[in-house]
């Protein structure tokens, strides 16, 4: 049996598999006017928000970890095992929060489940890199990274809706069970890498391998026989940590909103969680075409005959662009119609950007060491997204969330510099003091 163009079932199975990702981790931001209403009935509101903070940090710091091992477990698995490891103790630990009583146990099950979501980034970058041609990767990351926009889209309103019917805790435990049930098709149909796998056509099989030149320096037709330094090495390139610092300072961009919509909305305009349903999934929208618009984008100019850097510089730079004046807009947005578009406009500009940030490490370096940098770029990215988060209730303290949105600005020029400072040219490098066309790193 040969199923055609299986490459984008498996991009496919990854993005439902980010969308399930986000309605796990959306349930609690969504539920939790209600559940700290419930279960801390004597706390003021500011120290229900102190506490969502925390419990919020405690989940971002798990999975700043958590893509930090499981690049190195992608690494060492393989795709498929490593995808069935992260869903399955995801799932397992979203269906656990029904039992929480408190923030102890609030806290421990955040984290797990940030630990165990965390595989979800550097499994679908490596997942890209394994199944993609060059030119069609930063398309394939966007469709990835539109599943986190269209769960962000389903889940607000699908958790307020489902509120009416179910206990929070019910809820928890039947996005659980959504996870679970992923893992069938996924081990059904991703049997091996495009290599070896049985179902594969021989024309797509070798359109995948010939694309994939950068991991194929001795050009044997084998993806993983690119440059695949050890860590240590890996670290002492400055793209690197041009990968890093750019993934540490976007993506707590992204958090800002994933964590605080709910609670802005309620706060700044008094809205229950029926009424974020009907406001809160707007910006999402932004969110999924910015991640088609940025992977068609860099697939045209590919296509047309720019470079690899030429592209993922000019789109990088457009997203930055884009999220910069729209975040400082956000000081004074007016009705809650304008604000929910505003933010739409910032996930649409985040979103442009980060798919091709997150190619980095393919256009960089071999197979065996993309889950690597990866990880390492997440973990950074998860730091800083933790370290915002924790700033949050002080900064906006008295419903003003204008200093979190100047910081946002702020945020969005270091990666812009980052790329254009620490990643001179966008190219497959090769171990230090060795030629990369004509550039020469000294040792």
């Amino acid at each position: 049996m040969k199923i055609k163009g299986l490459r984008w079932w498996v991009i496919a199975l990854i993005a439902f598999a980010t969308i399930i990702n986000y309605i796990d981790r959306q349930s609690l931001n969504v539920l939790w006017p209600e559940i700290s209403v419930s279960l801390f009935p004597d706390k003021t509101d500011f120290e229900r928000k102190e506490i969502y903070a925390l419990i919020s940090v405690i989940f971002v710091f798990s999975y700043a970890f958590g893509q930090a091992i499981f690049g190195k477990i992608f690494d060492w698995v393989g795709t498929r095992i490593g995808f069935a490891l992260s869903i399955g103790v995801w799932s397992i630990a979203t269906a656990l929060h029904a039992t929480a009583r408190g923030i102890l146990s609030f806290s421990i099950f955040r984290s797990i489940l940030g630990i165990a979501e965390a595989g979800n980034w550097p499994g679908a970058t490596k997942g890209n890199a394994e199944w993609f041609p060059t030119k069609e990767r930063a398309l394939a990351q966007g469709i990835f990274n539109s599943g986190a926009a269209i769960g962000g889209i389903i889940s607000i309103p699908l958790i307020a809706y489902m509120s009416i019917y179910f206990s929070w805790q019910m809820i928890f435990i039947l996005v659980g069970l959504a996870g679970l049930l992923w893992l069938i098709p996924w081990m059904v149909l991703v049997k091996s890498p495009p290599k070896s796998h049985p179902w594969i056509s021989e024309d797509e099989r070798q359109y995948i391998l010939s694309g994939q030149k950068n991991q194929d320096l001795d050009e044997d037709g084998s993806f993983d026989e690119g440059y695949n330094p050890t860590t240590e090495q890996l670290l002492s390139h400055k793209q690197s940590w041009g990968v890093i610092i750019a993934s540490a300072a976007i993506d707590p961009i992204w958090w800002l909103f994933v964590f605080w919509i709910p609670i802005y909305l309620s706060e700044v305009y008094q809205m229950d969680v029926k009424t974020i349903g009907i406001y809160g999934w707007v910006p999402y929208v932004g969110a999924m075409l910015g991640a088609w618009f940025g992977g068609l984008l860099a697939q045209n100019r590919i296509k047309a005959g720019w470079s690899v850097d030429k592209t993922r510089k000019l789109v990088i730079t457009l997203g930055c662009l884009i999220m910069l004046p729209t975040l400082l807009a956000m000081s004074n947005p007016g009705e809650p119609v304008t604000a929910v578009l505003l933010m739409a406009v910032i996930l649409f500009g985040f979103q442009t950007a980060i798919g091709n940030v997150q190619t980095l490490p393919s256009d960089f370096f071999g197979g065996k060491t993309v889950g690597t940098l990866a990880g390492f770029a997440g973990m950074a990215a998860k730091l800083g997204a933790a370290g915002l988060t924790y700033l949050v209730p002080v900064l906006t303290a008295g419903g003003n969330y204008t200093p979190a949105f100047v910081i946002g600005a702020a945020l969005a020029l270091i990666a812009l510099a980052s790329i254009w400072v620490l990643c001179p040219t966008i190219e497959p490098l090769k171990p230090l003091g060795q030629k990369t066309n004509n550039i020469i790193t000294k040792k």
